[in-house]
Protein backbone atom coordinates (compact mmCIF):
# COMPACT_ATOMS: atom_id res chain seq x y z
CA UNK A 1 0.00 0.00 0.00
CA UNK A 2 1.13 3.67 -0.45
CA UNK A 3 1.86 6.29 1.80
CA UNK A 4 1.47 9.78 1.83
CA UNK A 5 4.95 11.33 0.83
CA UNK A 6 5.28 13.34 4.05
CA UNK A 7 5.11 10.33 6.17
CA UNK A 8 8.41 8.61 3.66
CA UNK A 9 10.61 11.61 4.16
CA UNK A 10 12.34 11.85 7.99
CA UNK A 11 14.80 14.45 7.39
CA UNK A 12 16.22 13.05 11.28
CA UNK A 13 16.78 9.66 9.78
CA UNK A 14 18.45 10.53 5.86
CA UNK A 15 19.04 13.51 3.88
CA UNK A 16 18.47 11.43 0.73
CA UNK A 17 16.23 9.96 -1.46
CA UNK A 18 15.30 8.70 -4.64
CA UNK A 19 13.01 10.13 -6.46
CA UNK A 20 11.34 8.37 -9.70
CA UNK A 21 8.93 10.10 -11.90
CA UNK A 22 7.24 8.17 -15.50
CA UNK A 23 5.68 9.91 -18.19
CA UNK A 24 1.65 9.27 -18.79
CA UNK A 25 0.07 8.67 -22.01
CA UNK A 26 2.85 7.35 -23.95
CA UNK A 27 4.96 10.31 -24.19
CA UNK A 28 8.47 9.97 -24.68
CA UNK A 29 11.09 12.21 -22.43
CA UNK A 30 13.92 11.42 -24.77
CA UNK A 31 14.78 9.06 -27.29
CA UNK A 32 13.41 7.86 -30.33
CA UNK A 33 9.90 7.65 -30.54
CA UNK A 34 8.71 4.55 -32.89
CA UNK A 35 5.31 5.62 -34.28
CA UNK A 36 5.66 9.42 -34.72
CA UNK A 37 9.08 8.92 -35.74
CA UNK A 38 10.62 11.95 -33.74
CA UNK A 39 13.07 12.21 -31.85
CA UNK A 40 13.12 13.81 -28.25
CA UNK A 41 16.87 13.78 -27.36
CA UNK A 42 16.56 17.67 -27.19
CA UNK A 43 14.14 17.12 -24.18
CA UNK A 44 17.12 15.49 -21.84
CA UNK A 45 18.90 18.92 -22.09
CA UNK A 46 15.82 20.86 -20.61
CA UNK A 47 15.60 18.34 -17.47
CA UNK A 48 19.16 18.74 -17.02
CA UNK A 49 19.23 22.67 -17.35
CA UNK A 50 16.18 22.95 -14.94
CA UNK A 51 17.53 20.54 -12.37
CA UNK A 52 20.70 22.73 -12.20
CA UNK A 53 18.81 25.42 -11.73
CA UNK A 54 16.58 24.43 -9.29
CA UNK A 55 19.33 22.87 -7.33
CA UNK A 56 21.19 26.64 -7.31
CA UNK A 57 17.66 27.85 -6.11
CA UNK A 58 16.58 24.81 -3.28
CA UNK A 59 18.48 24.05 -0.14
CA UNK A 60 18.30 20.33 -2.21
CA UNK A 61 22.00 18.60 -3.81
CA UNK A 62 21.49 16.15 -6.87
CA UNK A 63 23.77 13.55 -5.99
CA UNK A 64 22.99 11.16 -8.64
CA UNK A 65 20.19 11.45 -11.70
CA UNK A 66 19.35 9.09 -14.79
CA UNK A 67 16.98 9.90 -17.78
CA UNK A 68 15.54 7.56 -19.19
CA UNK A 69 13.20 7.69 -22.22
CA UNK A 70 10.37 7.98 -20.39
CA UNK A 71 10.90 8.05 -17.05
CA UNK A 72 14.32 9.44 -14.57
CA UNK A 73 16.00 9.05 -11.12
CA UNK A 74 16.94 11.79 -8.82
CA UNK A 75 19.08 10.47 -5.81
CA UNK A 76 18.29 13.83 -4.21
CA UNK A 77 20.31 15.35 -0.96
CA UNK A 78 18.00 17.48 1.22
CA UNK A 79 20.33 20.33 2.85
CA UNK A 80 17.70 21.91 6.00
CA UNK A 81 21.02 23.44 7.63
CA UNK A 82 21.67 25.13 4.62
CA UNK A 83 18.25 26.61 4.43
CA UNK A 84 18.06 27.63 8.05
CA UNK A 85 20.83 29.53 7.92
CA UNK A 86 20.03 31.61 4.38
CA UNK A 87 18.93 35.34 5.91
CA UNK A 88 15.71 36.29 4.97
CA UNK A 89 16.67 38.55 2.29
CA UNK A 90 18.23 35.45 0.64
CA UNK A 91 15.13 33.04 1.03
CA UNK A 92 13.39 36.12 -0.52
CA UNK A 93 15.44 36.41 -3.25
CA UNK A 94 15.63 32.66 -3.84
CA UNK A 95 11.85 32.33 -3.74
CA UNK A 96 11.44 35.31 -5.81
CA UNK A 97 13.88 33.59 -9.01
CA UNK A 98 10.76 31.02 -9.72
CA UNK A 99 7.93 33.03 -8.41
CA UNK A 100 6.47 36.26 -8.77
CA UNK A 101 5.82 36.55 -3.88
CA UNK A 102 3.91 38.70 -2.16
CA UNK A 103 2.94 42.31 -2.32
CA UNK A 104 3.80 43.24 1.12
CA UNK A 105 7.14 41.41 0.41
CA UNK A 106 7.65 43.94 -3.00
CA UNK A 107 6.63 46.40 -0.32
CA UNK A 108 9.47 45.44 2.52
CA UNK A 109 12.38 44.96 -1.02
CA UNK A 110 11.59 48.33 -2.05
CA UNK A 111 11.67 50.66 0.99
CA UNK A 112 13.05 48.03 3.57
CA UNK A 113 11.31 50.57 5.80
CA UNK A 114 7.73 48.87 6.61
CA UNK A 115 5.65 49.32 9.58
CA UNK A 116 6.47 46.68 12.54
CA UNK A 117 3.13 44.57 11.49
CA UNK A 118 4.16 44.30 7.74
CA UNK A 119 7.58 43.00 8.58
CA UNK A 120 6.31 40.37 10.73
CA UNK A 121 3.85 39.80 7.65
CA UNK A 122 7.14 39.64 5.67
CA UNK A 123 8.99 37.30 8.38
CA UNK A 124 5.85 34.82 8.14
CA UNK A 125 6.16 34.74 4.43
CA UNK A 126 9.65 34.21 4.76
CA UNK A 127 9.58 31.18 6.86
CA UNK A 128 7.18 29.72 5.01
CA UNK A 129 9.37 30.18 1.79
CA UNK A 130 12.47 28.71 3.43
CA UNK A 131 10.23 25.65 4.69
CA UNK A 132 9.99 25.02 0.92
CA UNK A 133 13.39 25.68 -0.22
CA UNK A 134 13.85 22.24 1.31
CA UNK A 135 10.89 20.88 0.51
CA UNK A 136 10.97 17.74 -2.09
CA UNK A 137 7.47 18.14 -3.17
CA UNK A 138 8.04 21.97 -4.34
CA UNK A 139 11.10 21.20 -6.02
CA UNK A 140 9.46 18.54 -7.74
CA UNK A 141 6.65 20.90 -8.47
CA UNK A 142 8.87 22.95 -9.97
CA UNK A 143 10.89 20.31 -11.75
CA UNK A 144 7.60 18.55 -13.60
CA UNK A 145 5.78 21.52 -14.32
CA UNK A 146 8.46 23.53 -16.20
CA UNK A 147 9.52 20.12 -18.23
CA UNK A 148 5.74 19.82 -18.58
CA UNK A 149 4.59 22.89 -19.80
CA UNK A 150 7.57 23.10 -22.89
CA UNK A 151 6.69 19.19 -23.79
CA UNK A 152 3.18 20.35 -24.34
CA UNK A 153 3.55 23.47 -25.76
CA UNK A 154 6.02 21.44 -28.39
CA UNK A 155 3.01 18.00 -28.99
CA UNK A 156 0.36 21.31 -29.18
CA UNK A 157 -1.42 19.23 -26.42
CA UNK A 158 -2.55 19.55 -22.72
CA UNK A 159 -2.49 18.22 -19.31
CA UNK A 160 0.09 15.87 -17.43
CA UNK A 161 3.13 14.43 -18.86
CA UNK A 162 4.43 12.68 -15.34
CA UNK A 163 2.72 10.67 -13.18
CA UNK A 164 2.85 10.98 -9.54
CA UNK A 165 6.56 10.53 -8.01
CA UNK A 166 7.36 8.02 -6.09
CA UNK A 167 9.83 7.79 -3.86
CA UNK A 168 12.04 5.70 -2.16
CA UNK A 169 14.16 6.31 0.89
CA UNK A 170 17.88 6.49 0.50
CA UNK A 171 20.19 5.32 3.74
CA UNK A 172 23.26 6.47 3.93
CA UNK A 173 26.07 6.73 6.55
CA UNK A 174 26.92 9.81 7.21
Amino acid sequence: MTRARHQLIDLSATSYYHVINRCVRRSFLCGDDPYTKRNYDHRRQWLVDRIKLLSSIFSINIAAYAIMINHYHLVLQVDKFHADMLSMDEVIERWYCLYNGHPIVDDYLADREVSTVKLTKVEEYAQLWRERLYDISWFMKCLNEHISREANKEDNCTGKLYSLPSMALTLRAS
